[in-house]
């Protein structure tokens, strides 16, 4: 029995050697790979490969050959499809079919920044601190992450209002799937769009620096695209879900969010949420800092694939805030309802050079109060309440063709914003105590914007060039002007013809060294709060703000260059830019008008200055120094002047510096993270609008996550490790006697855990 049972574990053990060496044979034979447009399946000739000591470019066909071997990478480089790696079990099933499809980098070459929010099942950033990304409650913080963004802080916990190389407000081009926007309704933008968007359903915010994208609307200082996640369709009805919670102990912050839904063969239905509340926190110097907050988003999202060529989107989402404390406004938010409803439809031609047609159409709703309630005033003069409203409506279609080694992109979009309100006063004390005087803030405003776009690739062996272009008309008008506001003005309408421009390219020298070079002009008429906020403290200071219809439209003349050097798991990424500023629309005091509220100062009317100057680098430096350390180092920089007045221009962040250390460990179920982050002193300060110089500080936060199996993972960490005592440059003063600025939140704890089965 012995004897038989130790021959039968020797020819056991022989068939298995048999059996590897048979299987690594088979592994290593060379296989003929079709590397194909995950859109429309067109061969992509031209790529660049590296794979096990293989590399070559693929023929006119897209072909490639490989010798496999299981736990490979293969890396990809193209102009048009950016780089890109391959997991070893993708490489391994496109040798047994012979195809590889990968999806086109429409951005890669632009001055562009990627951050992942949900990075796909398996994808080089699975463990990035998506869980906690996922549960953000408010999307401006979010964009902190990247150098080059900052934020307007009125709230130590919400509304951030994203800064992007010092262009602000309706400079920036705030978008959701590339066409949907909100408008804050709240004439202190407590709600600003950044707010609005659905986290857990966005998969990353494309940042797109500068006038050099035109297709996603008319954008002036760069356009922040939040992409949602798209259908997944598959063979057998799944169903999916994801449920994530998180706990932060300097606020007693509790943050919740889930994905519950079913994917089929014709159809991908989820429905989602997320809540979050917190309290007061304490900074750095052990001064409590009101930041109240109480945020629900819910929605459902549905994909219909109508045939192999077509599908339909609708999603359905509702963000509703209340009780949020704003210490640096006269007022706090007392409710927030919105709603963002939007539908698309995308179809796909096979074998044509009209290759896909993708529309969308889309409806914002936002209604907003807040009032003085909650404030401590000694003595209270007065109970104010603001009752206002927005809406968005537009729509976008896109036609792409495909030629020999070029594409065009064209179409057209359509955007209306409307905003009405007022604001309701009612006096205590002095002569007029018992009078209710009502302010029409918005006077019933509408803005409306037309446009035409077209944006041509051309694609060539080393180098690609983009040529877009952009023709805006926009109608703005009142339906309710004040009469005190008709007084000042003559025209409360506007007409305008907005036409930008862009041209650029990338040159790759080789597979290490590319420069890009980038031009545009870009010009955009006032926003509806530039042309008709009726004196209400908007501003960085306490003056009440007047809007001015007959503003001309600013104009941004700007140049990028970019520098990119990548040898093995290196990478240095250098840009830097100019932008030449004409009709920058800013503000001057109004000595001859009176304040309708006693406590402001005065009266800032916005107006247009000749000639303004922004410009700064950005610059990154990426490195993978083994299989278990990476680090990441990154720094920003905008130089702002007002040429006219001969003075920095207002909120300019300082010089920042980031530098992250990742660590891989157990086959990247660990990884822990430590961040640094300096921020210089700005001493560079507009003393018209009482802009104050703001002191350098350091922060570092530790952090760390662990797969602990394909759908739980688990991650924790600390924030502000050294309870540094720090505020950031554009954090406004909360209102009382000392003015002493919004302080961020000194140490504090968090723990984050996640289950998903997407």
């Amino acid at each position: 029995m012995k004897i038989k049972s130790l021959l039968s574990g020797t020819r056991m053990f022989f068939c298995v050697v048999v059996f590897l060496a048979i299987g690594n044979d088979a592994y290593s034979q060379g296989k003929s790979i079709k590397l194909m447009d995950k859109q429309d399946g067109t061969p992509i000739p031209d790529v660049h490969y590296t794979y096990n000591g293989q590399s070559g470019i693929s023929d006119e066909q897209g072909v490639i050959l490989l010798h496999l071997k299981l736990g490979e990478t293969l890396y990809l480089s193209h102009v048009q499809y950016g780089k890109q790696s391959i997991a070893s079990s993708d490489v391994i099933s496109a040798g047994n079919s012979g195809i590889l499809k990968i999806q086109e980098a429409e951005n890669y070459l632009l001055p562009v920044t990627l951050v992942l929010v949900r990075p796909e099942t398996g994808g080089a950033g699975t463990l990035e601190f998506s869980a906690q990304s996922k549960l953000a409650h408010d999307a401006g913080a979010l964009l902190e992450s990247v150098s080059s963004i900052s934020s307007i802080r009125k709230s130590g916990t919400y509304g951030f209002e994203p800064v992007l190389r010092g262009f602000k407000y309706d400079q920036i081009n705030l978008v959701l799937d590339g066409v949907q926007t909100a408008s804050a309704a709240c004439p202190n933008r407590m709600d600003p769009g950044a707010s609005q968007v659905p986290i857990n359903m966005i998969t990353q915010a494309e940042i797109l620096k500068g006038p050099y994208s035109l297709r996603y609307g008319n954008v002036f200082g760069g356009t922040i695209n939040f992409k949602s996640s798209e259908p997944e369709f598959r063979e057998k009805a799944t169903p999916v879900g994801r449920l994530g919670t998180s706990y932060e102990t300097n606020g007693t912050i509790l943050r919740t969010e889930g994905v519950a839904g079913v994917s089929g063969k014709k159809a991908d239905f989820r429905v989602f949420g997320a809540y979050s509340v917190g309290d007061d926190y304490t900074d750095g110097e052990g001064v409590d800092i009101a930041a109240r907050f109480n945020r629900l988003n819910w929605g459902g999202k549905l994909g219909l694939k109508i045939s192999e060529a077509q599908t339909l989107g609708v999603m359905v989402s509702n963000n509703f805030a209340k009780d949020v404390d704003f210490p640096a406004l006269p007022m706090d938010l007392r409710k927030d309802n919105t709603w963002l409803i939007n539908a698309s439809h995308s179809a796909t031609f096979y074998e044509h050079s009209l290759s896909t047609w993708k529309t969308s159409l889309y409806g914002t709703f936002v209604n907003h109060e807040m009032d003085n309630l909650d404030k401590v005033l000694d003595p209270r003069m007065m109970d104010a309440y603001t009752d206002a409203s927005t809406q968005n409506y537009g729509g976008r279609t896109e036609l792409r063709f495909n030629f020999d080694r070029s594409h065009v992109f064209a179409g057209l979009d359509y955007r209306s914003e409307s905003a009405e309100g007022h604001r309701t006063r009612e006096m205590l004390m002095g002569p007029m105590a018992g009078k209710v005087f009502i302010d029409n803030v918005w006077q019933d405003a509408e803005v409306h914007r037309s446009g035409l776009f077209g944006e041509w690739h051309v694609h060539r062996t080393g180098y690609q060039l983009v040529f877009s272009g952009r023709l805006d008309m926009n109608n703005s008008t009142v339906n309710d002007p004040d009469a005190r506001f008709s007084s000042i003005y003559n025209d409360l309408e506007s007409n305008t013809v907005h036409p930008s421009l862009s041209v650029g390219g990338t040159r790759f020298f080789n597979e290490k060294i590319s420069l890009g070079l980038w031009l545009g002009r870009a010009s955009r008429s006032a926003g509806i709060a530039e042309r008709y906020i009726n004196q209400f403290p908007v501003g960085l200071d306490p003056y009440e703000m007047l809007g001015n219809p007959n503003l001309d439209p600013e104009i941004n003349n700007q140049v990028d260059l970019i520098l990119a050097f990548q040898e093995g798991s290196m990478r240095l990424d250098i840009n830097v830019f100019a932008s030449a500023l004409r009709d920058y629309i800013s503000s001057e005091i109004r000595p001859d008008l009176q304040p309708a509220m006693s406590s402001a100062p005065g009266v800032r009317q916005f107006v247009n200055i000749d000639k303004a100057l922004m410009t700064g680098f950005e610059g990154s430096w990426k490195q993978q120094f083994s299989d278990n350390l990476s680090h990441d180092l990154s720094v920003a920089f905008t130089y702002g002047q007002n040429k006219d007045a001969d003075e920095a221009l207002p909120e300019i962040p300082p010089l920042d510096v980031r530098y992250r250390l990742t660590g891989s460990f157990a086959d990247n179920k660990i990884r822990p993270e430590i961040l640094l982050r300096h921020s210089f002193k700005q001493d560079r300060v507009a003393t018209s609008y009482g802009e104050t110089k703001t002191p350098e500080f350091t922060v570092v936060d530790a952090k760390i996550a662990w797969q602990i199996s394909a759908p739980l993972s688990l991650s924790g960490g600390v924030l502000n490790l050294l309870d540094t005592a720090y505020y950031e440059h554009l954090a406004r003063s909360v209102r009382s006697a000392e003015a002493r600025p919004i302080y961020s939140p000194g140490r504090s704890f968090y723990i984050t855990l996640s289950l998903n089965f997407l």
